[in-house]
């Protein structure tokens, strides 16, 4: 059965896109869809005028940051489905049933990846480059390779939505959402999109300083999909750093040397890295555990609930 047009809100999250915010409300328009949300973080240049010009909802955010103004829109939204986008027009709502086919064949979340299709001068060799390395970091993190977890380019059905604990308030709202998909176990698909030239506008991500942050969410975020690489990269650390101590005390002995306070800084570390491993093996392993727990109980709960169905019938 065909996802109905009616049932789809399309999420706009914009800060002065008063170029691109109206022609790309009408283009989703003349598609048949009829429901246009934009939550605003306080534009200045007049795109809270554009979005209502052309026909669409639009609100403005409480709090501060692309990520927030997701949290908040999320809260408001009753369709059953959800189709979000950037509103500086480097999306193109031709993409927009390829995002919701999956959906309708089952799929919990959509990622649309802009990275073997976007148009000559959408994005920078460094872009596509540290592209690139987060996704890979994202894998070792939380164990699968979603190719572009950055894209701003997602469609969810509401039900998944109301799985994921979303916190962050900028520009590693994707990265989280990301991760919170992997961590519910929903089914994610990933489609190719296009991605487009900045028509003008500036862009309001800094490469080194919301890189530093995505890559920190990526990190801080494995404490709960995957103890192993989080306490893991902690306790190697220290025992790489005791073993170099341990080595220069060593070299020093033969050379008839004592080090007594290093030797003990040397043995303090290298037993604080291994214990510190020994945590993420043991969360690794409670990990596993609940996942497994857990599923055994989506299977009673559909199994009740088909009970319960042949009961009413």
């Amino acid at each position: 059965m065909a996802i109905e047009r009616t049932d789809v809100c399309i999420l706009i999250p914009t800060l002065n896109e008063g170029e691109t915010i109206g022609p790309l409300i009408r283009e989703f328009q003349e598609m048949g869809f009829t429901r246009i949300f934009v939550i605003d973080g306080k534009s200045t240049d007049g795109t809270v005028e554009a979005a209502e010009r052309a026909g669409a909802q639009v609100e403005i955010q409480v709090g501060r940051g692309k990520g927030a103004a997701i949290i908040e829109a999320f809260s408001m939204i009753r369709e059953p489905y959800i189709l979000m986008l950037d509103g500086d027009g480097t999306y193109t709502p031709a993409d927009a049933d390829r995002m919701l086919a999956p959906l309708e064949a089952g799929a919990d979340h959509v990622i649309g990846e802009r990275l073997s299709g976007y148009e000559k001068g959408a994005l920078t060799r460094l872009n596509h480059f540290g592209n690139y390395l987060i996704n890979v970091l994202f894998k070792w993190a939380h164990g699968v390779y979603l190719q572009d977890i950055l894209s701003g380019y997602r469609a969810f059905t509401r039900d998944s939505i109301s799985r994921m604990n979303l916190k962050k308030s900028g520009f590693e709202i994707e990265t989280e959402i990301a991760a919170e998909a992997v961590r519910n176990e929903l089914k994610v698909m990933v489609v190719p999109v296009s991605y487009c030239q900045r028509p003008g506008t500036p862009t309001k991500l800094h490469p080194i300083r919301d890189g530093y942050k995505i890559i920190k969410t990526i990190y801080r975020l494995a404490k709960m999909g995957n103890p192993l690489f989080y306490f893991g990269i902690i306790g190697l650390l220290l025992t790489l750093v005791g073993v170099v101590f341990g080595i220069y005390v060593v070299y020093d002995w033969f050379q008839n040397i004592e080090r007594i306070p290093m030797t003990v800084l040397t043995g303090l570390l290298i037993m604080s890295g291994l214990i510190i491993l020994m945590f993420g093996l043991l969360g690794d392993i409670f990990l596993a555990f609940h996942r497994e727990t857990t599923a055994e109980i989506r299977k009673l709960r559909e199994q009740l609930n088909r009970i319960e169905d042949v009961k009413k019938n």
